[in-house]
């Protein structure tokens, strides 16, 4: 675990650029290896630096936060690239949109340094971004705003899982991590971690966020 986390830093305020830069340099395990001010930049940047997380601000000129993780997600070669949407609100409509695309999670750009960087290591490791309480309440969102055709296309999705995968979605769906679902479930971490990706295969999800969608789409996860 001694390997560096490389991190890309994606907003058009050179204040925040700076400010982000400054916060994650200073933990030995961070390495912010390049920036970009727009997602058109940004593109360019991470195809040719690889990075393991990237910070991406929601609204941006030329080229959204949201159109960009997108396009990130739809390059097979970049799809190991966590992103991590930076927002104002948490109310953010485009919040439910960025995780829709593919976000690994999002944070307030109030956050604490010590949760940034938090974040951004979980985000690394494929660790949930979102606390429970936020986690539950941009899900629910989503789901009520889900199409009926997408609640029975989840389903479908979900139906694929074996019982045990079903109760590890089940957990990832309320924003517990690894460690917690280990405990919870009686199982090893190198276990749950097995579980997960063979889940996020079955579901056709880019990451945790986007399998918890699904889970609550098909209706298995409480409110």
């Amino acid at each position: 675990m001694s390997e560096t986390t490389r991190v890309v830093l994606v907003d058009d305020d050179p204040l925040v650029r700076s400010g982000l830069a400054l916060i994650l340099g200073g933990d030995p395990g961070l390495e912010v290896v390049a920036s970009a001010s727009d997602g058109v930049e940004a593109l360019d940047v991470v195809a040719r630096e690889r990075p393991d997380v990237v910070l991406m601000d929601i609204r941006m000129p030329r080229l959204d936060g949201i159109e960009t993780t997108r396009r990130l997600r739809d390059r097979r070669e970049l799809r190991d690239v966590r992103v991590i949407v930076l927002t104002t609100f948490d109310t953010d409509d485009m919040i439910v949109e960025a995780l829709r695309a593919g976000a690994a999670g999002f944070l307030l750009k109030d956050t604490p340094p010590a949760r940034l960087v938090e974040a951004v290591r979980a985000a690394a490791a494929g660790e949930p971004t979102l606390s429970p309480r936020v986690a539950a309440h941009l899900i629910a969102a989503v789901t009520e705003r889900s199409a009926p055709d997408g609640r029975q296309a989840a389903a479908a999705r979900v139906d694929a899982l074996t019982d045990r995968e079903r109760e590890v979605a089940l957990a990832v769906a309320r924003g517990l991590s690894n460690a917690d679902i280990a405990a919870e479930l009686y199982m090893s971490v190198p276990t749950v971690k097995t579980h997960v990706s063979r889940i996020l295969t079955k579901l056709d999800a880019a990451n945790r966020v986007q399998a918890a969608i699904v889970v609550h789409d098909a209706g298995l996860a409480a409110g």
